[in-house]
């Protein structure tokens, strides 16, 4: 299981050069980094929905904990943990409501998915894959966009992390999320003010940030453009009246992190 997060990994920063940068800077602080968080993004399409994606994590030790709805933005989400290895970063796995959305962006989702090939592939190899339909069209991109950020961006890059997440708790040299962005921001990089710079709260139990998408040259049928790719996020949980930790997330939280990749927002 930890190969296939070391793939992720990998595969992240190679459209987000920035998460290197920041894994860097923390290093240096004398952190080890864990991660909190994985997040994956898809379509609910039967072949590549959210449950199809949680099967290899699933053979792997992981289980389903929460399940999310996100209206505005027409998504669903559900996020997994590992059964015994608490050190192994939580999975969250969030799908495009295709039924939900206009023809085209259906059309183009179901093409995508068609031209793919997807039953070659066994379901952690898919997770790797990134974009498995080809080159993209700009103007198509440009149509996706104008109705969803998220369809957009899956056109783009396909299957892959969307975002890691560091988990604030575990860093020994600083005590609140404020610090852990004014670290960040002190060394150059932008962070999200979606619903402000901190999403969630104490009383929440959850707080989150993170940078803002990185921006990548792909290369479209009609040439190559400069498009939002994929970021970092941090985030500081708090103990419930039990004293366990508050393992979950929250959705209005989330809904502004998915802003990190908005075009309008890098």
């Amino acid at each position: 299981m930890k190969n296939i997060i070391d793939l992720l990994w990998q595969k992240y920063i190679n459209v987000t050069p920035s998460a290197a940068k920041i894994h860097d800077i923390f290093k240096k602080k004398g952190e080890v980094i864990e991660n909190d968080h994985i997040a994956i993004r898809t379509f609910n399409h039967e072949l590549v929905n959210k449950e199809r994606l949680a099967k290899p994590f699933l053979a792997m030790g992981y289980e389903y904990k929460g399940e999310y709805t996100f209206e505005a933005k027409k998504l669903k989400a559900i996020h997994l943990e590992h059964r015994e290895d608490k050190k192994m970063p939580k999975i969250f796995i969030s799908e495009l409501r295709l039924e939900l959305c206009s023809e085209f962006v259906q059309e183009v989702a179901d093409t995508c998915v068609e031209i793919s090939h997807i039953d070659q592939y066994n379901t952690e190899d898919l997770l790797l894959q990134g974009r498995t339909w080809g080159t993209a069209s700009h103007k198509v991109y440009e149509k996706l966009l104008e109705e969803s950020e998220y369809a957009a961006w899956m056109y783009v890059y396909g299957f892959r992390a969307n975002h890691f997440t560091i988990y604030v708790n575990k860093l020994k040299n600083f005590e609140t999320l404020e610090s852990v962005n004014d670290f960040i921001k002190e060394n150059g990089f932008s962070m999200n003010t979606s619903g402000g710079e901190i999403k969630g709260s104490k009383k929440q139990l959850l707080q989150q940030s993170s940078i803002l998408a990185d921006k990548q040259k792909v290369n479209f049928i009609e040439g190559e453009y400069e498009v939002p790719s994929c970021y970092y996020e941090f985030a500081k949980r708090y103990p419930m009246k039990d004293g366990q930790l508050f393992e979950g997330f929250i959705a209005s939280s989330a809904d502004k992190i998915f802003e990190s990749t908005d075009v309008a927002t890098v």
